[in-house]
């Protein structure tokens, strides 16, 4: 494998982490390279990085953990995008994370996640941002976690009275799970296409 080749698999394994990022034996291990290729492939990288100022994003390491962050110059262009979040459309993570929270309310992360399979934190960040979403209460039991519920906001998004205007989810055996999601998921794409 050469260097450049490399270096494009760290890229890539530390962008789809984000912020929980790698270490260089978690890395070695993934892309099964001696430590020393990846040690090498990451200083390139980092070099390659901060060498210009035409590249928006850096190379850091926080104890032992790499990550791929922006360089603190674009803190200025990114918060623009963060303090206008209704300037971008939703993500497809979000769009699932919403249509879950709309069916299923009130419900707690724990199960949004158990749900989808995958970490939930951001997508419920963003909704509640939008405010799409917000805390309706807390669950009972241990941690008291946080039941989510829809808004006035999202009735009025989507052109609803009231929650139960939402369109029926097929019954039983009908469908799998896959296109059961794929259903809501559609629908709640073309009304913010139509949006947009």
């Amino acid at each position: 494998m050469t260097l450049n080749n490399l270096m494009s698999k760290i890229e890539a394994l530390l962008f789809v982490v984000g912020d929980d990022g790698l270490t260089a034996k978690q890395l070695s291990q993934l892309l099964e390279v001696d430590m020393m290729e990846i040690e090498a492939a990451l200083s390139e990288l980092e070099t390659n990085y901060n060498e210009t100022d035409e590249r928006g994003i850096t190379l850091k390491t926080l104890a032992g953990t790499y990550q791929i962050t922006t360089k603190p110059e674009m803190a200025d262009c990114i918060k623009k995008l963060v303090e206008n979040p209704n300037s971008h459309v939703l993500s497809t993570a979000s769009l699932e994370v919403l249509a879950i929270i709309a069916y299923k309310q009130p419900i707690t992360r724990a199960e949004i996640e158990d749900l989808r399979g995958v970490k939930s934190e951001r997508p419920i960040q963003t909704l509640v941002s939008r405010a799409l979403i917000q805390e309706v209460g807390r669950a009972e039991g241990t941690g008291r976690a946080i039941l989510y519920g829809t808004t006035k906001e999202f009735l009025n998004y989507f052109g609803l009275k009231d929650i139960k205007e939402l369109p029926p989810l097929p019954e039983g055996d009908q469908i799998d799970e896959n296109e059961e999601t794929d259903l809501f998921m559609t629908k709640f794409q073309e009304a913010f296409s139509d949006e947009q």
